[in-house]
Formats: structure tokens, C-alpha cells, sequence
């Protein structure tokens, strides 16, 4: 992990301190997606959650598989890992953390059984090696299943903060073909991504999956989280402030009383590692 790696940069910059900060509000935010996963996982596998920040998902599979498993977690920002390592240790389970780039992490050869991921593989600088890496880690059997966002435009609540700011600030761009939250928006491109790397049975499905927050934490989300959050602190505190405050009017489709809601449009990205015949 060095600072040629643009997204190792980002990822320890103040965008992983960001979800560390945030990681309450956040699990509550993508627990459907922690059941989803939790439930793709069999009691006795060893699991690798790959890009699994501050370790949600992990410790969903951990408790899964049982006691005669494992679930081991990687990501690229130490901030996170380090906050999954500690959550780990409190929670007393058999998951262990890894700060690397699993694109290149040397794996042992056919370790795991199931490969799941929450948002956490649109990032590889090499999409194509990055399967391939995690294909060798996988057994057999093994299995992937993964959740990637759909495009910008299926995802209002997510682009809602760059869009309302877009007038009044100049937000680092989000470009086509580069690593990034939307980077598996295409369906064609992901299936070709892992057959290149050398998965079998791909399935690829849009799910539209229910999200919700406590809305006392909207504006921690506003100010910290995405292209926004990047911005804010280059401003000074009058136009961070008048910025904020007309952003922040552009979630209020979004709450519902006390409560914040939107739909997370969705691949749901499954495949196995080698044919299984009979």
C-alpha cells in the first residue's frame, strides 16, 4: 500500500477517518446488505469479505459460519481496519483483518470458500487481476457473491449531494471508466470482467434494496461522505456553511419523520470458480 496507489491515498486520507467516524450510522444504513451476505454464507466455511471497511459484513459472516470457521476481512484503508480489528476483538469472533490491496494481496492458494463483498470491489485500478487474484484464493466449490451499485442515475440519494452543490462548488469529477462507486454501473462490463479473470456460472441481478437511517445523522453524511465531503474542508466556514445548508434542502424527499429512506438500485453479483459437473 503506498501513495502511488491513487485509491490507497484516498481511502487513508480523511475519506477513510470519514467512514470510521460514521460507521454507526453507516452499518444501520447497509444492514439489508450485511443480512444479504450473512445469509449467502454456510455454517464451517472460511470466508473473505474483500473491501470490508470497518468490518460490518465480516463479523456478519463470522457469526454465520460459527466457531469452526473463519472470516477474514481486507481493505485498503488502515483507518478502517483498524476500527474492524477492534470490533473484532470486543465482539470475541473468529475474524481476523488484512490491510492490503486484494488485487495483488498474495492469498494462500484455494482458501476460501465464499468470496462476499458490500460495495467494496468497483475499486481495483485492474478489475480483470483482481478476479483472477481472488479466483486462486477460492477452492473449487467456492463461491462469489457480491453487491455493486447500478449507474449514478438509478441512485438519487446518492448523487443527491453532488448534483444540489454542483452549482456552487467545484466537485472532482466522476469519470467514466475509472475506479469508483458507480465503476460496475454496466452489467456487460462486469460479466466480462469475471469471465476474463476466470469465473464460471455468473449471474448478475438488479435488486432495489430498502435502506433507511436515523435522520439524526443526515447531516454527518452531507458534510462528510462522497465528492461533497472532499470539497467542505477547502472552504472557508461562511461558504462551508452556506453550501451545506443548500445541500442539505435536497434530501428532504428523502426523510420521513424521524427517519431517512431511499432505494439502493443494485447488481447482485454471483459466480463460481471452477464448473461443477453432476
Amino acid at each position: 500500500m503506498t501513495d502511488t496507489n491513487p485509491q490507497a491515498a484516498f481511502w487513508n486520507s480523511d475519506a477513510g477517518h470519514a467512514w470510521v467516524d460514521n460507521q454507526a450510522m453507516l452499518d444501520h444504513m447497509f444492514q439489508p446488505f450485511e443480512a444479504l451476505l450473512a445469509d449467502a454464507v454456510r455454517r464451517g466455511e472460511h470466508v473473505l469479505d474483500v473491501g470490508c471497511g470497518t468490518g460490518a459484513t465480516t463479523l456478519a459472516a463470522a457469526r454465520r459460519a460459527g466457531a469452526a470457521s473463519h472470516a477474514t476481512g481486507i481493505d485498503i484503508s488502515a483507518p478502517m481496519i483498524a476500527t474492524a480489528r477492534i470490533r473484532a476483538a470486543q465482539a470475541g469472533l473468529a475474524a481476523s483483518f488484512v490491510c492490503a490491496d486484494a488485487q495483488h494481496y498474495p492469498f494462500e492458494a484455494a482458501g476460501f470458500d465464499a468470496i462476499v463483498s458490500r460495495f467494496g470491489v468497483m475499486f481495483f485500478a485492474d478489475p480483470v487481476a483482481a478476479f483472477a487474484n481472488l479466483r486462486r484464493a477460492t477452492r473449487a466449490a467456492g463461491r462469489l457473491h457480491l453487491y455493486a451499485w447500478r449507474g449514478a442515475d438509478e441512485n438519487p440519494f446518492m448523487t443527491a449531494a453532488e448534483r444540489a452543490a454542483a452549482p456552487l462548488v467545484t466537485l472532482p469529477p466522476r469519470l467514466p471508466g475509472q475506479p469508483g462507486q458507480f465503476a460496475f454501473a454496466d452489467a456487460a462490463f462486469v460479466r466480462a470482467t469475471l469471465q476474463a479473470a476466470g469465473w464460471h456460472d455468473i449471474g448478475i441481478d438488479a435488486v432495489d434494496v430498502p435502506c433507511a437511517f436515523p435522520a439524526a445523522g443526515l447531516d454527518a453524511y452531507v458534510g462528510r461522505m462522497g465528492p461533497l465531503g472532499r470539497v467542505l474542508p477547502t472552504l472557508d466556514a461562511a461558504r462551508r456553511q452556506a453550501v451545506l445548508a443548500g445541500v442539505r434542502r435536497a434530501f428532504d424527499p428523502f426523510v420521513q419523520g424521524e427517519t431517512v429512506r431511499y432505494t439502493a438500485a443494485c447488481w447482485r453479483i454471483t459466480a463460481r470458480a471452477h464448473v461443477i459437473r453432476g
